[in-house]
């Protein structure tokens, strides 16, 4: 019998939910179908896949390597049919953009107009989630690209430094306000300030967290939100302080960064993609627009010796037309 894309469909389906019955609700055939699906296949290969003993099935030593080139190979199969349909000239095409939601606040906004205005044909699917899960769907072939922040990456992932990200303390405006700069606050003056802070999923509240840490200060908490823009109004509203990017305080008309001793450190914002990934025109144009624009907003461009303990690459490639 000849091997059939099918077949790996159905044995990576079996191998997900540990069960006939539940793979063959999401494939939606019957379960005796699959079942015989999955012996022909086994004939097919040579070997036993799954142990189908226990309670739940499970992959052999055989299956499991079979589920893992299986699933290579549909990721490089679903790359060769968007290689196919993409089109240098950008009229048309498809992105899948994942990043960490701290970039909802100031970078996604614009580069997405941007990219619109310049190739209205492109479609755009953009998600949230925190930076593990970003690195994991670019092995899984689930995003194109990520926007996250450079450092120690997941094998296969390849980053490239866009620019410099620096966060300090803000406070409301005061109503009135002179136009004097604040003061600097010496960093154990935060142990008496009452704070709201991201939750401790983002990756920005864990930098936040080792600075504290790295100076003996331990923070009043008053309150965690899930989003930047909850904490701007929250701030807004009330007498708490917060961490955010400078970037975001910059374009708030009512919060005033108030100068911290020593700074927190810098980070650098990265470009993610999967090494060796096809890059289509829309993920070359998506790069050439978002390099534009931080240089445009004047971003601290990234330097050399930045994020040296993750893995580099050389930018991509600009568009052809």
């Amino acid at each position: 019998m000849a091997l059939e894309l099918r077949h790996l469909r159905y044995l990576i389906a079996v191998a997900g939910h540990g069960s006939f019955t539940r793979a063959a609700e999401e494939l939606r055939i019957s379960q005796p179908t699959l079942s015989q699906q999955i012996k022909q296949l086994e004939r097919t290969v040579g070997a036993q896949l799954l142990d189908r003993t226990g309670r739940a099935v499970r992959l052999t030593g055989a299956g499991e390597t079979y589920v893992h080139h299986a699933r290579a190979a549909l990721r490089e199969l679903a790359a060769a049919e968007r290689a196919v349909v993409d089109l240098a000239d950008l009229s048309r095409g498809h992105l899948r953009l994942a990043l960490t939601p701290t970039f909802t606040a100031y970078l996604t906004g614009p580069v997405v107009a941007a990219l619109h205005a310049a190739h209205p044909g492109i479609t755009l699917e953009v998600r949230e989630a925190p930076q593990d899960r970003i690195e994991a769907g670019l092995l899984a072939d689930e995003h194109d690209l990520g926007l996250g922040f450079y450092g120690t990456h997941l094998p296969g992932i390849a980053a490239t430094p866009l620019f410099t990200e620096t966060l300090g303390l803000v406070t409301a405006t005061a109503t009135g306000e002179g136009e004097g700069e604040p003061l600097p606050v010496p960093v154990r003056d935060l142990a008496g300030l009452r704070l709201a802070l991201l939750s401790g999923d983002f990756a920005t509240r864990g930098h936040i967290d080792a600075y504290l840490a790295a100076h003996g200060v331990r923070p009043h908490v008053a309150v965690e939100a899930n989003s930047v823009q909850a904490l701007t109004e929250i701030v807004r509203g009330t007498t708490l302080a917060t961490v955010l990017p400078d970037a975001v305080t910059d374009d708030h008309p009512h919060l005033r960064p108030v100068p911290l001793e020593p700074a927190i450190p810098p980070r650098t914002v990265a470009l993610l993609r999967r090494e060796s990934a096809y890059e289509s025109a829309a993920a070359r144009a998506f790069a050439a627009l978002t390099r534009s624009l931080v240089r445009a907003r004047g971003y601290r461009p990234a330097g050399r010796d930045e994020g040296a303990d993750g893995p580099r690459r050389e930018p991509f490639a600009e568009p052809t037309s």
